[in-house]
């Protein structure tokens, strides 16, 4: 028996209950690892309130690392032993080990501690499929302005800095003056307090009025509009998470008056779909990672047991960097 976390129900943080439950052996195409570290994102939130919905009862959590204990018939990229770190579906990562899918698990460096990998396998292969392959038309090049919304959360502070590796002008949102101040040491070249400042009067003063190519946000409902109003033409609005509330139904009629704008709704599981694109994305990520080029800030630690309060802390975002949690 190991101890994990689960809801029987969906709801807010009084719902997640630690339990024992069974460990066994793994099935053809699947691992069993023994966390060490578990990293804990929105994404959570939004399974265990019921927006996004899975089979009842469920162990949250997508993100994880430690030492892989067992793998199953045709798993030939990982050994008992290994160092590993995914972020993957299904849930269940909020457990102290698990059974689960290979596919997206990948061996990690031995220069990258568990705590860290927890903390940056979901959050930094986002970061990379979002800035390197959900790009505006024509792409973006060194030089090129950008907006990212909710800019020091764990997502937001790796790509400031990976956006600066590249050479882009990131511009920061963020609820206050020190959260802004926390994307502007990470590699934000601008940063604008969406609480005290109007993001789409500052964005269009920053870019001399010209607005942004693409616009990054995960908090969906009370920056969507803004968010399309400081895309230049043909520009793009990624939208990848809803922190405020989902996105209303909107007319696509407005997007051409607006520039011919382009949206997309992106997801991380389609581009790690497939064992090869995992491997692909988390070797860039690893490699950005050695390089000192981005690093990786866990600013909250708690016991798996803790979940409630972490929970509590992210929803009401009193949160910077990542969080993890210590089964």
């Amino acid at each position: 028996m190991t101890q994990a976390i689960q809801i029987q129900q969906y709801g807010g943080p009084e719902v997640l209950t630690l339990v024992d439950v069974a460990v066994g052996e793994p099935g053809p195409g699947e691992i069993r690892i023994r966390h060490h570290a578990v990293g804990l994102n929105f994404i959570d939130v939004y399974q265990r309130t019921g927006l996004y919905q899975n089979p009842l009862p469920l162990t949250l959590g997508m993100e994880g690392a430690g030492i892989v204990e067992a793998v199953g018939e045709g798993v030939t990229h990982l050994k008992a032993g290994d160092r590993a770190a995914y972020a993957s579906n299904p849930p269940g990562s909020y457990s102290q080990a698990r059974v689960m899918p290979a596919k997206c698990v990948v061996k990690l460096p031995d220069d990258i501690a568990f705590d860290t990998a927890a903390a940056m396998m979901l959050k930094g292969l986002t970061a990379q499929y979002l800035l390197k392959k959900t790009q505006p038309q024509g792409g973006l090049q060194a030089g090129d302005h950008v907006l990212w919304h909710a800019a020091a959360g764990g997502v937001g502070l790796i790509a400031c800095q990976w956006a600066k590796a590249m050479g882009l002008q990131l511009i920061a949102t963020a609820g206050s003056d020190a959260k802004c101040a926390l994307a502007l040491a990470h590699g934000a070249a601008h940063a604008i307090n969406y609480r005290t400042q109007d993001f789409v009067a500052e964005v269009k003063k920053i870019t001399g009025g010209a607005g942004v190519k693409v616009v990054y946000d995960s908090v969906g409902k009370d920056t969507f509009e803004g968010s399309l109003n400081v895309l230049r033409p043909f520009g793009l609005l990624a939208s990848f998470g809803n922190a405020s509330g989902p996105v209303p139904p909107f007319a696509p009629g407005i997007l051409g008056p607006k520039g011919s704008l382009y949206v997309t709704r992106a997801t991380l599981f389609t581009h790690i779909a497939t064992r090869e694109a995992t491997q692909a994305m988390a070797e860039d990520l690893f490699g950005v990672v050695q390089s000192g080029a981005v690093k990786i800030r866990i600013d909250q630690r708690y016991p798996l047991a803790d979940v409630a309060r972490a929970h509590v802390e992210l929803e009401a975002r009193n949160t910077t960097g990542s969080s993890v949690l210590l089964p």
